[in-house]
């Protein structure tokens, strides 16, 4: 499969993105690369690693001579810097040049153009980014976690069918749990948004377990968390900070003392799991779902291992077909709909 890299998207491109493209082609030998951005300076990049013949077969570059700045305004980004390098990866999807494509860019301009130029897939209005959460035992999918501030009922319950389908295909949740968030788990609480969706999502025909609060995203995880992208967005990041600084006051703390510093190398390999686990590093990129085409957006400071590990999402994406698996679903929870409201007396699915 032919993926392509927005090299100029993120705080450490092109240095950041390149690298980890390369570190990609070496694990992932049924992956072609496109990086889109500035020959000359990803040409400079090259040249500074050391890149085996087989991979450098596998790398084209794709000349995009803008790029789009964190402070640009979304759809200005759109409008006036046609020839960035989101753009220009967004039209090689469109284009069926490649499969997939991944950046660590501005979010907004990478959901605003795939909207514009890919369009979403049937029956969705909008499309919704998905991010994979740790918890001590399981993993879990929040969504959206920050492609729209304002959200709708019907665009919760549209995130939750995608999620679940992603979670089914991808992540191998045989009957995906789903939760809405929410400020208590009786259905009548939360703000008029939760208590809608909650009714459209026990419509549907996902494993719909009600509403979930903010203490059970970890200690009593479902498979799916479904809230609108203010939420979402601010859960992510809040989420991340505080694993950070956890990490941060238990390397203080441990090296206060020779018996701590003891105690830490006794027990450094138990640590080294959680920072694994807790690492965003560990799992790339997280995908647009519900454009036509797979879109996999990275953290804006991305190493080369998130890097690498964003192609290894939008590879996992395109070979499990997640969008014709998620057209299938919007459309039978359509037809069910339909077919309740046809028949008098009959209560909705």
């Amino acid at each position: 499969m032919k993926i392509a890299l927005d090299a100029m998207g993120g705080d450490f491109a092109p240095a950041s993105t390149v690298t980890g493209a390369v570190e990609a082609l070496k694990k992932y030998h049924d992956v072609e690369i496109v990086l889109v951005g500035n020959q000359a300076r990803i040409e400079k990049e090259l040249a500074h690693l050391e890149v085996p013949p087989a991979v450098a077969s596998r790398i084209s570059i794709h000349h995009a001579s803008q790029v789009v700045e964190m402070g640009d305004s979304a759809i200005d980004a759109v409008r006036r810097k046609k020839d960035s390098s989101i753009s220009r990866s967004i039209d090689l999807l469109a284009d069926g040049v490649v499969d997939a494509l991944v950046s660590a860019g501005h979010t907004g301009a990478l959901v605003a153009a795939a909207k514009v130029k890919l369009r979403t897939l049937p029956g969705i209005d909008r499309p919704g980014i998905a991010t994979v959460m740790p918890t001590e035992t399981n993993l879990f999918l929040l969504m959206d976690a920050g492609a729209n501030v304002d959200s709708e009922p019907k665009h919760l319950l549209q995130f939750g069918i995608m999620a679940s389908v992603y979670s089914r295909e991808v992540m191998g949740r045989k009957h995906p749990r789903v939760g809405l968030m929410s400020i208590g788990s009786e259905a009548g609480k939360g703000n008029d948004l939760t208590r809608e969706a909650y009714k459209e999502l026990s419509r549907a025909k996902i494993n719909f377990i009600g509403n979930v609060e903010g203490h059970d995203l970890f200690n009593k995880p479902v498979d799916v968390v479904i809230c609108d992208g203010f939420v979402g967005n601010v859960i992510l990041k809040t989420s991340e900070s505080l694993a950070g600084a956890i990490f941060s006051w238990l390397k203080r703390e441990l090296k206060k003392d020779l018996v701590r510093q003891a105690g830490a190398m006794l027990a450094k390999e138990a640590f080294y799991t959680i920072r694994r686990r807790t690492n965003t590093e560990e799992y790339g990129g997280m995908p647009l779902l519900g454009v036509n085409g797979i879109c996999i957006k990275a953290h804006g400071n991305s190493s080369p291992k998130a890097i690498k590990n964003a192609i290894r999402v939008a590879r996992e994406a395109v070979a499990h077909k997640v969008n014709p698996h998620i057209i299938e679903e919007i459309a039978r929870h359509e037809s069910l709909l339909a077919a309740a409201a046809e028949t008098p007396g009959a209560c909705a699915p």
